[in-house]
């Protein structure tokens, strides 16, 4: 970095975070890198996390760290602070979630680049500062774990990609370079790790020249190309370092560009429909709620497992009910919020509670409060259990006998929408 960026020379601690948020986790199997940067029109980024922790179960959160790079200072102050932090305090502080910033010092001079392929002078500094943004995330991120996932900040996820991930480059029998999960851009790219200061290397030495997509192209023709050769040639042995998986595990989302004025209607084809709801076999019930319906999503289709149920933002005192036509014994529930599309239309401070189908043991619950370790409303409900990250799953005590009703109750104003997908 020194020889490439002599600038550093002048300051110490130029090649290091000067902000850090997260536990600096490090011996995990995969890290996924987010640069970001300050969009005009619409950022994409809170939606993109919400789809990255959608679904991982305790063991992938352990085992995985993904690490935001803000690069500017005041964006991190501006928006990091006021929306990342408050927004995954939990993931922040269990370690699967690093938020980091470059220092100013660690930029170049970027007001005189030459210009090069009849790109504007602003495209040129935009996609020079976007190749030393990379650089920087890939050498802070390459000690922490075994591989290196290069994503974007405005993409959706497959509920199972970790996994996916893991098994696709288990199954390589050959040496690679790296593995595409998705076919646009520098989105879903996994390198090995100890390959990244190789790799950042030669981008350095081109940093002014190019994007950073045709960067790694131009490496991969370097590593396995034979001038005397043609280019049907070469592309076969590129392939052997550059391995495509199908189908795609990640889909660009973002139209705005954080280049000024760019529209971008990317979308992988490979990347399939998206399954946006669960379908389970219920017991007869008629349903009920005081939320707004959106449009055509109804709650009786997600308790039906034919669609999910989209509502307008909740108020404290609403709720979803579910009564059986005939009172049954339920030994387990599950109700899981939000999809994969709109991953953050979740439902916060809501309880789970069941309606005891014996009338006499429900008035003795209002008269003389719960006798099992479920508290009582005073309508006789047991509250038996609550949402956390937008699922709520639990058991429930034989005791309780038969069961009339199942209600989630809402007990404060929502900030967003709320989708139940899977009952």
């Amino acid at each position: 970095m020194y020889y490439y960026l002599p600038h550093l020379q002048q300051y110490e601690h130029a090649t290091f975070p000067n902000v850090i948020f997260g536990q600096q986790r490090t011996g995990v199997s995969l890290v996924m890198g987010i640069p970001t940067v300050k969009r005009e029109k619409q950022n994409y980024l809170i939606d993109t996390l919400h789809s990255l922790l959608y679904q991982l179960s305790e063991e992938q959160m352990k085992d995985c760290i993904i690490i935001i790079f803000i690069a500017e200072v005041i964006f991190f102050e501006e928006w990091g602070l006021t929306k990342i932090l408050p927004s995954f305090p939990r993931e922040i502080q269990s370690g699967v979630l690093e938020v980091i910033s470059p220092p100013a010092s660690y930029y170049p001079d970027l007001s005189n680049l030459k210009k090069t392929l009849g790109d504007s002078e602003d495209r040129v500094r935009w996609r020079t500062k976007q190749n030393l943004d990379y650089s920087f995330l890939m050498l802070y991120a390459q000690p922490k774990g075994t591989f290196y996932l290069q994503l974007e900040d405005d993409i959706i996820a497959k509920p199972d990609y970790i996994d996916s991930v893991k098994s696709f480059a288990a199954q390589q029998s050959q040496d690679w370079m790296v593995l595409e999960f998705s076919q646009l851009g520098f989105i879903g790219k996994l390198f090995k790790s100890e390959d990244l200061p190789f790799i950042v290397d030669f981008f350095l030495m081109f940093y002014k020249d190019k994007p950073i997509d045709w960067l790694i192209d131009h490496l991969l023709w370097v590593k396995a190309c034979n001038p005397e050769k043609d280019a049907t040639d070469c592309e076969t042995e590129k392939s052997k370092l550059r391995i495509r998986a199908t189908p795609s595990l990640f889909q660009h989302m973002g139209i705005h560009s954080s280049l000024a004025g760019k529209i971008q209607n990317l979308k992988d084809k490979d990347f399939g429909k998206n399954l946006l709801h669960k379908a389970h076999n219920n017991p007869p019930a008629k349903v009920d709620t005081s939320l707004r319906m959106y449009q055509q999503y109804t709650l009786e289709d997600v308790y039906k497992g034919k669609n999910f149920f989209w509502a307008l933002a909740p108020v404290a005192g609403d709720y979803i009910r579910f009564t059986f036509l005939n009172p049954l014994e339920v030994e387990k529930y599950l109700f899981r919020s939000g999809n994969m599309e709109h991953p953050g239309d979740k439902l916060f401070n809501t309880t789970v509670e069941v309606l005891p189908a014996d009338e006499t043991l429900r008035k003795k619950l209002v008269d003389n409060g719960s006798k099992f370790n479920y508290p009582a409303t005073k309508d006789g409900y047991l509250k038996i259990g609550a949402f956390e990250n937008g699922i709520a799953e639990g058991n429930i005590s034989q005791s309780v006998g038969r069961i009339r009703a199942i209600r989630l109750s809402i007990t404060s104003d929502s900030p967003v929408w709320a989708i139940l997908s899977e009952v």
